[in-house]
C-alpha cells in the first residue's frame, strides 16, 4: 500500500496568489509537513484532521534537518497516507524540491508538484518594481543569498553577474549582502546601481529599503532589515516609488 506526496508551493504570502490546485491538495491532506514561509494565513487554514508537522527554522534552529523530513515524507507514503509537503514560493526554486521528488521517486512514491508564485518575481512586482523591462533590462537571475560570495569554490560567477546588463534578484541575502554587494562591485559593477530590498512581501508589514549598491548594506544595516527578504539589484529597481502596488 503506498500513498502520495504533492509537492505544494504555497505562492509569496497570502491566500489570494494560493492556486487552486494547490488549495485542493491541501485539503485532500491526511499529513502536511510545513514551515513559516507560506504564512500565517495560509498556515491557519491547513485542515485540522490532517497531522501537522513543523520542519520549519525557529531562531537558527532546524525542527527537522533535511534528510529527517524526506524520511517522514516516505514513512507516511508507504503508510498509503496523503501527503502534502508545503513550501513557500515555488517547490523547485531554492526550495529543495528537487532533492525531495530525488529521494521520493527512488523509493518508488508517487510524487506531484504544484507549482507556486515566485517572490522572485511577485514581491518585487508587488512594489511596482519589473524584474524585466524593456529599456532596462531583458534577462533577470535568481540567485540565492546563502553562499558567501568570498569564499574559495563560489559556484557563482561574481564577474559575469557584475557584467550583466539584467536584474539580479537575490533571495535569502539578507545576512550577506555587505558581501554580495562588495563582490560585484570588485567586479566591476557600477556603485551607483539601483537596488531595492523588499522585507516581508506582499504581508501589512511590508517595508523597503532603497539606494545605490555601493551604499545598500549601510542603509540596511541602519534600517535594521531583518529576513524574509527579496533583494533587487539593477536599473529596474530605480522603478521603485514608494507605491503599494499589490498586498495580497
Amino acid at each position: 500500500m503506498s500513498g502520495k506526496v504533492t509537492l505544494v508551493g504555497s505562492g509569496p504570502g497570502g491566500l489570494g496568489l494560493l492556486t487552486l490546485r494547490g488549495r485542493e491538495a491541501i485539503d485532500a491532506a491526511e499529513v502536511v509537513l510545513y514551515d513559516q514561509l507560506p504564512g500565517e494565513e495560509v498556515l491557519a487554514t491547513l485542515p485540522e484532521a490532517a497531522e501537522r508537522i513543523d520542519c520549519g527554522k525557529h531562531g537558527g534552529d532546524h525542527t527537522l534537518e533535511q534528510d529527517e523530513i524526506e524520511a517522514l515524507m516516505v514513512e507516511r507514503a508507504r503508510q498509503g497516507k496523503r501527503v502534502v509537503r508545503l513550501k513557500g514560493g515555488d517547490p523547485f526554486l531554492f526550495g529543495r524540491g528537487g532533492e525531495e521528488m530525488e529521494t521520493l521517486r527512488a523509493h518508488g512514491i508517487e510524487v506531484e508538484v504544484v507549482p507556486g508564485i515566485t517572490s522572485a518575481i511577485a514581491v518585487p512586482e508587488a512594489v511596482g518594481i519589473p524584474v524585466t523591462h524593456r529599456r532596462f533590462a531583458s534577462q533577470v537571475t535568481v540567485l540565492t543569498g546563502h553562499e558567501d560570495p568570498t569564499k574559495g569554490e563560489s559556484a557563482l560567477d561574481w564577474q559575469l553577474l557584475a557584467k550583466s546588463r539584467g536584474t539580479i534578484v537575490v533571495l535569502m541575502g539578507v545576512k550577506n549582502l555587505p558581501k554580495i554587494a562588495a563582490a560585484l562591485i570588485a567586479n566591476g559593477k557600477d556603485a551607483d546601481t539601483p537596488v531595492a530590498i523588499i522585507e516581508r512581501g506582499m504581508r501589512p508589514d511590508q517595508r523597503v529599503t532603497a539606494g545605490p549598491l555601493g551604499e545598500i548594506a549601510d542603509l540596511a544595516r541602519q534600517r535594521r532589515v531583518k529576513p524574509p527578504a527579496v533583494i533587487v539589484i539593477g536599473e529596474v529597481a530605480g522603478l521603485y516609488d514608494g507605491t503599494i502596488v499589490y498586498r495580497a
